[in-house]
């Protein structure tokens, strides 16, 4: 299949083939024609399966074959969790309508000054992308006009009801025009968000890529079991070193966490740096260009701060806190493997984490094999996981980063997270 053969228009063809975009993925192929008929739509899947063009392109091509009505407010409003998935989304829409004309995109996102964004939707938008917290805060003040507004996107909203935004996207919702098409992505159609679904969304096409087919074959996952937290930080070390590691991500439970273990990792001799809901915008985004242009080789981050990172040369994903549920095991390992490349999940656990590991791997399909590193003594494991180990500690692609001299630097200011930059001290949760 081709992305012609999904009736898009030449312009958008055009842009897709400058990117280097050769076929659709099959979320892209099945999700494309149904925005395009306008029927709302859920669509089940996972980070890295090319989801963001699966919404963009069909509704870059109906603003394209639809008049405007009059007015300045936007035609597309697209919903995400966190600042850093807002960006990429806004870069990829600029990417995709790089072929068309006059189309208007912009983005308001916490963490950043409001007047900008107070000028950017006094302008007539095509599209914007926004975090719900800030949308809110600026539809409450007046300066949204949804007179215009004809499809909203809800991107990983999973994640948006795990934040918290609930109540937020559905006020959003009640206000949008009732003619609009809305159009649902989530890691899962369980519990909370089938309800969600189901009050936002009429008459919904529903699309679902099993995890097994979202899973990509590039991505070797594997787990090392430790004895204690000490044992897990020098075996996280000592596979830093390795010469097959490119660039890589540490995920972390806590932010304080992560700011400790880059710290360490940066005494230890590689180019690391924290990122995380406490750091004021500015430093995320000097933190996340530094890691695109590869000053910074490992980046220690927590769940809802990594969302939205797309880096083809990150080799390797390391769990070193195991994930809350599934789903953000999938979101994390996304991480690596893209664009066509190999990549590496390698999760840590304690003895007592067993359990945890079992339900990851009744959500994916797949084993995460048990290994040594080398230099450790072997754990002992479980009868029923230890038939399956690995005998050796698998390498992967060497992307020729190497090891980067340590500049692990303060990465935010503590008490400037959720809530900088919102006047009034709002408790509405925003995406980290």
């Amino acid at each position: 299949m081709s992305f012609a053969s999904l009736n898009l228009i030449s312009p958008l063809l055009q842009a897709l083939s400058a990117a280097g975009y050769e076929e659709p993925t099959p979320i892209q192929a099945r999700a494309i024609p149904v925005v395009l008929s306008g029927r709302d739509l859920m669509a089940c899947a996972q980070t890295g399966t090319g989801k963001t063009a699966a919404f963009l392109l069909p509704a870059l091509q109906r603003l394209e074959e639809r008049k405007a009505a009059p007015g300045r407010g936007p035609r597309v409003l697209i919903l995400t969790p966190t600042r850093e998935l807002a960006t990429q989304v806004k870069d990829a829409a600029v990417l995709y309508a790089s072929q068309l004309r006059h189309i208007r995109i912009g983005a308001i996102v916490g963490g950043v000054p409001y007047p900008a964004q107070q000028k950017l939707l006094m302008r007539p938008l095509d599209v914007l992308v926004a975090t719900p917290g800030r949308f809110i805060d600026h539809m409450e003040r007046g300066r949204i006009d949804f007179a215009r507004l004809e499809i909203v996107i809800l991107d990983e909203a999973d994640r948006m009801l795990d934040m918290g935004f609930l109540p937020d996207v559905e006020r959003i919702i009640k206000a949008a025009p009732a003619t609009r098409q809305t159009v649902m992505f989530s890691a899962t159609f369980e519990g909370s968000v089938a309800g969600f679904a189901s009050r936002l969304l009429t008459d919904a096409e529903r699309i679902r890529i099993e995890p097994t087919q979202m899973q990509s074959e590039q991505i070797t996952q594997h787990v090392h079991y430790a004895s204690d937290t000490a044992q897990k930080k020098a075996m996280l070390l000592a596979l830093l070193n390795e010469a097959a590691m490119g660039q890589a991500i540490v995920f972390t439970g806590t932010k304080h966490g992560a700011d400790r273990l880059a710290t360490a990792i940066g005494h230890s001799g590689h180019a690391a740096a924290a990122l995380h809901g406490d750091m004021r915008q500015g430093a995320r985004n000097r933190t996340l260009a530094e890691f695109r242009s590869g000053a910074v080789r490992v980046l220690v981050a927590t769940d809802v701060a990594a969302r939205g990172i797309d880096v083809a040369s990150i080799s390797h994903v390391f769990n070193y806190d195991l994930p809350r549920s599934a789903e953000d095991y999938v979101h994390r390992i996304g991480r690596t493997g893209r664009a066509g490349q190999s990549g590496a999940a390698v999760s840590f656990a304690l003895r007592d984490e067993r359990a945890a590991l079992k339900r990851i791997e009744r959500f994916t399909g797949r084993p995460i094999l048990p290994v040594p590193v080398p230099g450790f003594p072997l754990i002992e494991v479980p009868a029923e996981v230890r038939g399956r180990a690995a005998p050796t500690h698998p390498t992967k692609r060497g992307a020729g980063a190497g090891k980067g001299p340590a500049r692990h630097r303060p990465s935010g200011r503590p008490g400037n997270g959720p809530r900088a930059g919102r006047p009034g001290g709002s408790r509405r949760p925003e995406a980290g």
